[in-house]
């Protein structure tokens, strides 16, 4: 069933208000928006409770996976710029047969963006060739899953440590090197060694810092390796929630060990995931669900200097998107360079193995070149 409730019903919202509200208009679109969060609940509460499959894929298996464009941002169809600090390039809806794919929370391209690497929450992992259609996403080729491995070799199998949150290239390439995944529920960081054949048996496993429990549902979320600036090499991780003092806990490794920072939460939202841009620029994806406004995403951008030991961050906002726009539970995030030169953010949604309401997209926008002072 691939047109979803909320799907439906933000169709009806976009027919009442095309382009500008009237009053009444934002009355029955605010009405169809909570009736679509409603329907995105029971639907939920019926499909996702113990839904995660079992992957235990001992090697890697191939997929065929259906890429259907998304060639506007706004579900009206409205074209041109998203915001005055990002541009649409396009995106993808994702689908396959397998019951094994989904559920994607971090994301990793090759330099070139030619090559991509997720982790899901349920252990396994997606490996695929991205095709483009100019500098638009078009497909994925040669796409193949796997299981994420213990250090017995063997796939992973308990629940508390299949909950794969983010990935990111430690060294080398997605060919040849070593990336880093850091797990919720059973907290930790891995270090794997990543072949065109997946992720492999782990290296190295980095205990949670000071403060976290080894059990938690709040651990680590989001995590990146910065690319440059003061701390370049460095990794830093934070948690998804706030704590009561709005504020989302954080940790930099110094010379191997994890030293406190925090960033300032806003509005309720939820930290999904990091990146880095080569001169250590921070950009944090941002992730809000409420009965009344449904999914919401958003994106800021933390200046390199003041990421460090102690600080407390905020950072600007480039872009704040609802379920007007072409978005779902959006975790992962990912930065390459195109081939003309464009910063270029990809986005992928955890669809929670839900495919009756909940979608797989992969989004990219260009990040534009600030204003010289």
């Amino acid at each position: 069933m691939q047109r979803r409730c909320f799907d439906l019903l933000i169709g009806l919202m976009n027919a009442v208000m095309p382009r500008r509200r009237t009053s009444a208009a934002h009355v029955v679109g605010t009405g169809l928006t909570a009736l679509a969060t409603a329907c995105f609940i029971m639907g939920a509460l019926t499909f996702t409770a113990g839904a995660k499959p079992l992957l235990a894929l001992s090697k890697p298996v191939p997929i065929t996976i259906t890429a259907q464009p998304i060639t506007t941002f706004s579900r009206s169809g409205e074209p041109g710029s998203t915001s005055g600090k990002l541009t649409w390039r396009g995106g993808l809806v994702l689908s396959t047969e397998s019951e094994k794919f989904g559920g994607y929370s971090g994301l990793v391209l090759s330099a070139d963006g030619q090559d991509l690497m997720a982790v899901s929450d349920a252990g396994g992992w997606l490996r695929a060739r991205l095709q483009y259609s100019g500098t638009r996403p078009a497909g994925l080729a040669d796409a193949m899953i796997g299981s994420l491995m213990g250090s017995d070799g063997k796939p992973l199998r308990r629940h508390r440590d299949l909950d794969a949150e983010e990935l990111v290239l430690l060294s080398g390439t997605l060919s040849g090197g070593e990336a880093l995944v850091s797990f919720e529920n059973s907290n930790r960081i891995v270090r794997y060694a990543v072949t065109t054949a997946g992720l492999g048996r782990p290296l190295e496993i980095f205990e949670p810092p000071p403060g976290l429990r080894r059990f938690s549902k709040d651990g680590m979320e989001a995590m990146t390796v910065l690319k440059g600036g003061p701390n370049k090499g460095r990794i830093v991780a934070f948690s998804e929630n706030a704590r009561d003092d709005g504020r989302h806990t954080g940790w930099i490794w110094v010379r191997g060990s994890a030293k406190p920072l925090q960033v300032i939460s806003h509005d309720g939202f939820s930290l999904t995931a990091a990146a880095s841009l080569d001169d250590g620029t921070l950009i944090l994806l941002e992730r809000r669900f409420t009965f009344l406004d449904g999914v919401r995403m958003r994106l800021r951008r933390v200046e390199a200097a003041d990421v460090k030991p102690g600080a407390i961050l905020d950072g600007e906002v480039l872009i704040e998107a609802d379920l007007t726009d072409e978005i779902d539970n959006m975790e992962g995030l990912a930065v390459h360079i195109a081939p003309n030169g464009d910063t270029v953010l990809s986005l992928i949604s955890d669809d929670n193995f839900n495919t009756v309401i909940q979608r797989t997209l992969l989004l990219q926008f260009t990040l534009r070149e600030r204003p010289q002072s």
